[in-house]
């Protein structure tokens, strides 16, 4: 694997720790939008679960 890839592969990990914390804060600070954020981190899963593969490879 190139060194770009693996910087691109491991900021998008950043990307999705951040993205994820945001989604847990503000389930806790507003707990009726938890169930749209829950669809919402479910979404990202997939993409993530997509991106992922195609970087490292």
């Amino acid at each position: 694997m190139s060194s770009l890839a693996l910087l691109v592969a491991v900021l998008l990990v950043l990307v999705v720790v951040l993205v994820v914390a945001l989604l847990i804060d503000l389930a806790h600070r507003y707990p009726k939008a938890a169930t749209p954020m829950l669809v919402g981190l479910g979404g990202m899963t997939v993409i993530a679960a997509v991106i992922v593969p195609i970087v490292v490879r």
